[in-house]
This record gives structure tokens, sequence and C-alpha cells, in this order.
């Protein structure tokens, strides 16, 4: 072989190479193309979901507010709108739906914080990796068990300590529904305690703090938006949770704040209606969607007001 002969191969090879090297290169740029517009899509489709539920929404509560006024609605202190004596005042559905939710909160919020510190702050490696799993089981459970567990365990049990209390009320389905958020408020908050930098807690411990004092007044303020955030969002998840509250609260609607008789709640009127009794077009079937555009307003507001909270008091580290 001659000098010539072996520089041509080596050219030939050396062209070669550059020739898979541009192949691998398209290669890659085709498949960052296609993962780029497949994610774009997935994210186009959330946008569009959004969109068509918030236009559905507007377009039936539209047509609702034709024949009822919004002063009725809102000024209203009756909800009849399935009776003869028709009345369309959404506040005693507001007002069930709150007491519940704050029966709940009371429950979830301060044993979710105190769940978190605990697994953050005082928990081994080993007793957290064991312990937080088997507090996101509760997560994991079917709301429609939590609705009779609510109903058949835990108001025959408060029955036996609170006079008066009727089978279908608003306490047991509070309590059993902030049982059921806990997870939720733990876990979050627990992220938000774990992501506050070691620094803080050791520059607080070699002032001498105990570690009760560096949990509660370094840790837990350093890390206040994400907790902030969780307490939002748990709130929101009651504020629309169906089940427990469809089975255990009663179908009642009336403005009470007395917890121990029978309420309804925007959801559970919603599922009143859906079973499918009221005549599709109707008046009172199109109640449902002004009930729900009602309650999406409301979640709505607690989510911009937990994306202030989050952006507001956010550290940054």
């Amino acid at each position: 072989m001659t000098l010539r002969d072996t520089t041509s191969l080596s050219q030939a090879a050396t062209q070669a190479d550059v020739y898979l090297a541009l192949r691998r290169k398209q290669g890659r740029r085709l498949a960052e193309t296609v993962i780029r517009y497949t994610l774009l899509a997935c994210g186009l489709v959330s946008i569009l979901t959004t969109l068509g539920i918030v236009t559905v929404l507007l377009f039936e509560s539209f047509q609702f507010f034709r024949e009822v006024s919004v002063v009725e609605f809102l000024t209203d202190t009756q909800w009849t709108p399935l009776f003869k004596d028709k009345h369309f005042g959404i506040w005693p559905l507001v007002a069930g739906t709150f007491l519940t939710s704050a029966i709940a909160l009371s429950v979830a919020l301060p044993l979710g914080l105190l769940s978190a510190i605990y697994l953050s702050e005082y928990a081994s490696p080993r007793v957290r990796s064991v312990l937080k799993p088997i507090l996101e089981i509760l997560a994991g459970i079917p709301t429609v068990v939590y609705g009779y567990f609510a109903l058949l365990f835990v108001t025959p049990l408060l029955q036996k300590v609170i006079p008066n209390l009727a089978g279908f009320n608003a306490i047991s389905p509070g309590i059993v529904m902030g049982i059921m958020i806990l997870p939720m408020v733990s876990s979050l908050s627990e992220d938000a305690l774990h992501a506050v930098p070691r620094a803080l807690r050791d520059a607080a411990y070699a002032l001498g703090a105990t570690k009760f004092e560096v949990s509660t007044q370094v840790v837990v303020p350093a890390a206040l938006s994400g907790i902030t955030a969780s307490f939002i969002l748990a709130v929101s998840r009651a504020v629309g949770e169906t089940m427990i509250v469809a089975i255990a609260a009663g179908q009642r609607p009336v403005l009470t704040l007395d917890p121990r008789g029978p309420i309804q709640t925007m959801t559970a009127y919603i599922v009143q209606v859906s079973l499918g009794d009221t005549p599709a077009g109707s008046l009172a079937f199109k109640t449902i969607f002004a009930v729900g555009f009602t309650l999406f307003l409301i979640t709505l507001v607690l989510n911009v007001i937990s994306h202030f909270f989050v952006r507001r008091y956010r550290e940054q580290y």
C-alpha cells in the first residue's frame, strides 16, 4: 500500500467520523425538538382544559343569572331551588361549606404543623423514613371511605359525648376531613422546614438556643412562606371536598353556625342535583353551574392568596 493510499484511507475515515458525528448531532437535535414540542403540547392541554372548564361555567352561569338576579343570589338567606317555593340565596351553602372547612382546618393545621416539626427537627432519619410514608398513606384512602367512616364510626362516637348531636352533622365530616388533609399540611410543611439551611440551625445552637427554640423561633419563621402555602392549599382542598360531606353532613341547606345539626355544602348540593332526578336544562339544573362557579371563585381567590404569600415572604438562601 502506497503512502497516497494510506492518506486516502485516513481522509475517508475522518470524513466518516465527521459524518457520524453530524448524524448524532442531528439526532440529538431532533430528539430535543420532539421532547420540547411534547412538553409544550402537555402544557397546552392543561391550559385548554382549564379554559374549557371556565368557559362552560361562565356560559351556564350566565344562563342561570338570566332567570335569577345576582342580587337575590347574593342577598337571599334561603336556598330551596328544588322546592315549590323557590329561593336562590347561596349563603346557606357557603355557610355549610366554611363550617365544615373550619372544623377540618382546626384539626389539620395544628396537627400537621406539629408533625412536620417533629419529622424535620426531632425524628432520626430512620424514623422519618418510616413515619412519613405511613402518614402519606392517609392521602391515598378514597374519600367515600372517609365519608362512611365519619357517618358510621365517628358520629356514633361523638353522640356519646356531645348532647343533641344529629345523625347528620358538621362536626363528624369536619373532623374526618381534617384527618384526610393532614398529610398535605404535614408533607408540604415538612418539605419547607427541611429546606431551611443547616447553617441557620448551627448559628442558633452556637448562641445557646435549645432545640425547641431553634425549631419554633428560627426554622419555622424561615419556612413561613412554604408553611402558609400548605395551609392555604389545605383550605382549598377542604372547601372542594365532596364525598365526605355528601355522605355525613346531610342535605339540609340552612344558614347556621351550629355544627351539631345537618347542613349542606356547595359540593354536596352539586352531587344531589347531578344524581339524575332533576331534568337537564331546567332552572334547578342550572343552579349547579352557578354554585360551581361560586366554588371556583372561592378556590381561585385562595390560590391567589397562596401565590402572594409564597412570593411575598419567600426567603432566599
